[in-house]
């Protein structure tokens, strides 16, 4: 029984091997199949049959001219057949609500923005807030809500992913906001939620797994300050998976006044507001919602930098110092083989490293500090799509693992319900 459990495993795993390469590198030949995943000829012809089958996959005659010497037919190309199910991305931000719809190629077909008021909205409001911009947002793409096998969401701030809860967030007037359960009640897709940051790391582990892969952590300096990690080739996001709240570990016991509303956090010296208070010489209790930062805030004190304003360029300065202490401790328990630093303040890095570098010499043994390499990333918002996309994907593969039901029978199915319901 163990030697057939162990067979079915590499089966399963060789179907989301052939999976993945199609998705990455769009139509290919059997042939090509085999030379990408390194599977045995008889192993690709076995599992791209089943995948035929099952309408999961597509076969098209290839466009490539012949050679005048070539001979027979032209050569069959394989492809996902992109219409078997939908997943959506959602991420929840402050003030916004970024939904994209994507279909069993990995392809975003619809993308849209949509407003909320974080200042208003709690446990009470927000669920149905959500619920009400899917359903639209499908309406729009004219796509049946039986036709989403899926809804991935990534939220800033803490997110407990057993519960499917996020526990706090500065997108939010409240806290313990329910979104896993009410989005399953509601459309009867699988739902699933995750720290932002821990999307970015996935996305970055998807577009280049040879870089990103092992162990490495990502750090993201932005609104927040957000950490994610990936341990041992595997996402970490500990039991609960509110892991990795590298922004709201204490730096300073009573320092500067964080967000969370506790004092001395990291993020209390690292986010926008907090070089803003900090270059304004404003009291470290000075109320961080009371402070005018954000994408244009930044965007100000980096003119200032650059212009040498002191004040600006010191708490750039003083940010790095904390950064490099903050590093120090992750480099010390988790020996990473690469971080990489991301975020809007990316744009302010050249007046951030030296004190960086500081505060990290100051904070650990050069035995330790030498071991990581350090990846400096310009900020880009997708990281954060494709992450929760990466994730849908592989969850897709396997669940379809096994399932010799056909495309058309599983629409007929799901269309039966949604009619019933």
């Amino acid at each position: 029984m163990k030697r057939k459990a162990d067979r079915d495993q590499i089966r399963r795993q060789n179907r989301s091997i052939v999976l993945q390469a199609l998705r990455r590198n769009g139509p290919m030949a059997r042939i090509d199949l085999g030379q990408t995943t390194r599977l045995s000829p008889a192993t690709v012809t076995a599992i791209t049959s089943d995948l035929l089958e099952q309408e999961l996959i597509l076969s098209l005659e290839s466009e490539e001219p012949k050679t005048p010497q070539a001979r027979g037919r032209p050569r069959t190309l394989l492809k996902l057949n992109p219409d078997v199910v939908y997943t959506i991305g959602v991420r929840l931000s402050v003030n916004n609500i970024d939904l994209a719809l994507v279909n069993f190629a990995g392809e975003v077909v619809r993308s849209e923005r949509c407003h909320f008021d974080s200042a208003t909205e709690d446990a009470d409001s927000f669920p149905e807030t959500l619920i009400g911009t899917i359903r639209q947002f499908l309406d729009e793409a004219g796509i049946s809500s039986s036709r989403v096998r899926e809804i991935g969401v990534a939220a800033q701030g803490v997110v407990e992913t057993e519960t499917g809860v996020v526990a706090w967030s500065p997108a939010f007037a409240g806290r313990k906001i329910p979104v896993v359960g009410p989005l399953h009640e509601a459309f009867g897709a699988d739902c699933y939620i995750s720290n932002d940051t821990n999307m970015i790391t996935e996305a970055l582990h998807w577009s280049d797994p040879a870089r990103y892969s092992g162990t490495f952590a990502v750090i993201m300096l932005d609104y927040g300050v957000g950490m994610g990690l990936y341990l041992d080739n595997r996402l970490f996001s500990g039991a609960s998976g509110t892991a990795a709240e590298f922004g709201h570990a204490n730096h300073l016991p009573g320092g500067a006044l964080c967000r969370c509303g506790k004092k001395g956090c990291l993020e209390a010296y690292l986010s926008d507001y907090a070089l803003v208070r900090a270059a304004s010489h404003l009291p470290e209790n000075t109320d961080p919602g009371t402070i005018k930062a954000g994408v244009s805030g930044l965007a100000r004190l980096i003119e200032l930098a650059s212009s040498g304003d002191k004040d600006a360029c010191g708490a750039f300065h003083e940010a790095g110092r904390v950064l490099g202490y903050g590093l120090a401790r992750v480099i010390a328990m988790i020996d990473p083989k690469r971080i990489v630093l991301t975020g809007a303040a990316m744009r302010a890095f050249c007046f951030m490293e030296k004190g960086m570098w500081e505060g990290l010499e100051e904070a650990l043994v050069a035995d330790l500090r030498n071991n990581f390499s350090l990846d400096v990333m310009p900020w880009n918002e997708d990281f954060i799509r494709s992450g929760l996309i990466a994730q849908s994907m592989e969850r897709l593969d396997k669940d379809f693992r096994g399932n010799a039901t056909s495309l058309s029978d599983r629409i007929a199915r799901l269309d039966g319900k949604e009619a019933t319901a």
